[in-house]
């Protein structure tokens, strides 16, 4: 059982403030810092430098915060358990994208959820980034997401390959027929927000080509598949898709894939959770069924 001073560390971890981890455990600043040092000592290292007004963690510090923090994690999976014994059901947690959520995953959801009656589903929607802090602070078990990730922090497994599109209304008209991603930068294009798997893979694929979304003249970035996809079919721009979002759409001929000659791109979905979770055999059982 981890004890207060470990709470305190995580506390300052998190606000990178002595001062506002004291309020938030409400105790005093100088108990703050009498909880750290006693780390310190304890492990014989700094955990934490002040300069320039800010703290950060040393490389000591950022370890045992890794550590730590999945023992917390575990400590809470583990008190979970231990009082779903009377009920009999289980609650996983399960976090995804706006995509794999609403185009990817539905039917394997259906078929686990037919097959594990026992199992309470909890699904948590979120773009990679919000996805990745909620499986560090065990507000869910596991993960299935899009974008690229420090792959090294987590166990992972592939979900899928999927194809990475550019698309526009059938009825979109070019200045020039594009044959390139250069050649598009004229265009209007609808983005994804900061942190988005779906964003950040066309950030990646656009630095390739030696570009940035800042290129494009006009853009509008909005936070929602849909918008985007509504938008596309009034014709108000163009976007990079995952394939399997839009394939409806493709066959409906309401949208269609602009064809280029150097923009083939293809991106894992990955299921993933805590490295060093105690439930590393379960979570990967799990997956195995939703692969």
């Amino acid at each position: 059982m981890l004890d207060y001073r470990t709470e305190t560390f995580l506390t300052v971890c998190k606000t990178l403030n002595f001062t506002a981890a004291a309020k938030q455990l409400n105790i005093t600043q100088p108990a703050v810092s009498q909880h750290i040092h006693f780390l310190e000592k304890q492990y014989n290292t700094i955990l934490f430098n002040y300069k320039n007004k800010e703290l950060s963690l040393t490389p000591s510090g950022q370890i045992l915060y890794k550590h730590l923090l999945t023992m917390k994690n575990n400590e809470q999976a583990l008190m979970n358990e231990i009082n779903n014994i009377t009920s009999n059901i289980e609650t996983l947690s399960i976090g995804v994208t706006m995509t794999i959520g609403e185009y990817a995953i539905v039917d394997k959801l259906a078929n686990f959820i037919q097959n594990h009656p026992e199992i309470n589903i909890h699904l948590h929607y979120g773009n990679t980034s919000n996805l990745l802090e909620l499986l560090d602070h065990g507000q869910i078990s596991m993960a299935i997401v899009e974008g690229n990730y420090p792959k090294e922090n987590y166990s992972h497994i592939k979900y899928s390959t999927e194809d990475y599109i550019a698309v526009c209304a059938t009825s979109h008209q070019f200045n020039k027929e594009p044959h390139t991603i250069h050649d598009l930068i004229s265009e209007h294009l609808l983005v994804r927000e900061k942190g988005s798997g779906t964003r950040n893979i066309l950030e990646q694929s656009l630095i390739a080509h030696g570009l940035h979304i800042s290129n494009f003249i006009h853009y509008t970035q909005v936070e929602n598949m849909h918008t985007i996809m509504n938008l596309l079919k009034k014709d108000c721009g163009i976007s990079f898709l995952y394939k399997i979002a839009v394939e409806k759409e493709l066959k409906s001929k309401e949208l269609k894939e602009i064809t280029l000659d150097d923009f083939k791109l293809q991106h894992d979905f990955d299921i993933i959770w805590e490295k060093e979770s105690i439930y590393a055999d379960k979570y990967l059982s799990i997956s195995e069924e939703f692969i």
